[in-house]
């Protein structure tokens, strides 16, 4: 419970409180005693022109024989307020006791004057300063005090409007905390929120960036950065969930259907054989691609591909192609080698079969299924450093609108509710590409087909730039 009042806001309402509390009262302390000490000197200055004149006026006398203990003019014009001035003659004892007595001045303010020339002091209200003369070989002290008003009045008044500011100010320093530190952790508390409504089925949302705020929009980037990559995991295990289904699926069908002609009438030994063959063709294949999509789930598609050789990417057209024309014969594919390079160790990447068999796949299937089985043109070609493998069928294309989501997973356009699918091909594919280090473009125009651009570095140029590194 108390965790929970005594909250981080708070403590900074606290902190800044107790900080302008600190700040308030040291200023003023500053701004009483100035005007204190400034009040004390500037009045002791006063009462020594007074005792000055006083000095003088007697020094001017003609004859100045006051017995010890005299005390002369111990009442004068007021020209300061309660002004009283005296002249002692110094007793030759220096026994200032009974003067002391009569003025009620302590006899160490006396012997102070005696010993220094000057002196003074001052009790709750009256200030004395008083300076030692001769005269006629004779020492004497005059001595002005008077009541100091300023300080007695003025310092009060200064003291009451002090403490009333303090008072507000105390006040008007705590709204301000609260409404400072408010104002403080607002976009940390708006952070907060919005976090706690991020949860596993909302990793699409993301957190905003915060106004003129460098250190939180740092700590936003970070946490979205981390948002991707979690979003990121998690699409892959999702694709290979569905993709799983949606791989396994074709060669399954194949086997069931084929298992199912051969059973369905008697069939000679040789049929029987070939059948066999067929389904053990196919069972290889799926094995494959379940060790691939294994492979996947290990690897995350961050790069750590455990098995890497030469192959050549002709050569898996043809089994590709191969393999589509078997799992539908409507599939129509035309593969075009105009664009074959004269060295044939061009066509050769490192890369994993499996892998690359299936994104290859995925995106000719593609092809031929929402083109309604046109044809679909595959052409191979390959420059010094890379290969490159060209898509394109005129089927029903993609909505422009609908570009920039092809590669959600799961994402189907608004145009392929007539066509089995899950959205998954393309995603994988292109991650299959990165982890070759290829690059995978769509172009689409709809009701007028699509064209996905392969690449991949060649086998010899990544060699060099291993060989770089």
């Amino acid at each position: 419970m108390f965790n929970k009042v005594v909250t981080n806001q708070t403590k900074t309402m606290v902190l800044l409180m107790l900080v302008f509390t600190a700040i308030i009262l040291l200023f003023s302390g500053l701004v009483y005693f100035s005007i204190v000490n400034f009040s004390h000197q500037r009045f002791y200055e006063l009462l020594k022109i007074r005792t000055t004149t006083i000095v003088q006026i007697e020094k001017s006398k003609d004859h100045l024989d006051l017995p010890e203990n005299y005390v002369l003019n111990s009442s004068n014009d007021e020209e300061l307020p309660m002004e009283r001035d005296y002249v002692f003659a110094v007793p030759e004892d220096s026994n200032f006791k009974k003067i002391s007595q009569e003025v009620h001045i302590p006899d160490y303010f006396f012997k102070n004057i005696v010993k220094k020339g000057e002196a003074n002091y001052n009790d709750k209200e009256f200030y004395y300063i008083g300076q030692s003369f001769k005269s006629d070989d004779k020492e004497y002290i005059a001595i002005a005090s008077a009541k100091n008003h300023y300080v007695v009045y003025y310092l009060g008044f200064l003291k009451r409007t002090l403490i009333t500011c303090i008072v507000l100010s105390l006040f008007f320093s705590m709204i301000f905390s609260f409404y400072l530190s408010k104002t403080l952790f607002k976009p940390i508390l708006k952070i907060t929120g919005k976090v706690k409504d991020i949860s596993s089925e909302n990793l699409h949302l993301r957190l905003e960036s915060q106004p003129d705020n460098k250190e939180l929009n740092e700590l936003v980037e970070t946490f979205n950065d981390m948002l991707n990559r979690i979003e990121t995991s998690f699409e892959t295990q999702n694709h290979l969930i569905g993709n799983v289904s949606h791989e396994l699926r074709t060669p399954l069908t194949s086997i069931m259907g084929e298992a199912d002609v051969a059973l369905s009438i008697s069939r000679t030994g040789d049929e029987y054989k070939e059948t066999l063959e067929i389904i053990l063709d196919e069972a290889e294949k799926l094995d494959k691609k379940i060790k691939a999509l294994l492979m996947i789930a290990q690897t995350g598609f961050d790069g750590k591909i455990q098995k890497m050789d030469k192959v050549r990417i002709d050569q898996l057209l043809w089994d590709v192609i191969e393999t589509l024309r078997k799992i539908d014969t409507r599939n129509n594919i035309y593969l075009d080698i105009s664009m074959l390079p004269d060295n044939p160790k061009k066509l050769k990447v490192q890369g994993n079969e499996q892998l690359l068999h299936l994104a290859v796949t995925n995106i000719i299937q593609n092809g031929c299924k929402y083109s309604n089985f046109q044809q679909v043109k595959v052409s191979l070609g390959a420059t010094d450093t890379d290969v490159y493998i060209i898509i394109k069928d005129n089927g029903i294309g993609i909505p422009q609108e609908e570009m920039n989501k092809i590669y959600d997973p799961f994402f189907r356009a608004s145009n392929t509710k007539n066509y089995e699918g899950y959205g998954i091909g393309l995603p994988l594919a292109r991650n299959i590409v990165r982890m070759h280090n290829g690059e995978l473009i769509v172009s689409s125009h709809e009701n007028q087909g699509t064209t996905v651009q392969i690449r991949f570095p060649n086998f010899y140029s990544t060699q060099q730039e291993e060989k770089l590194v």
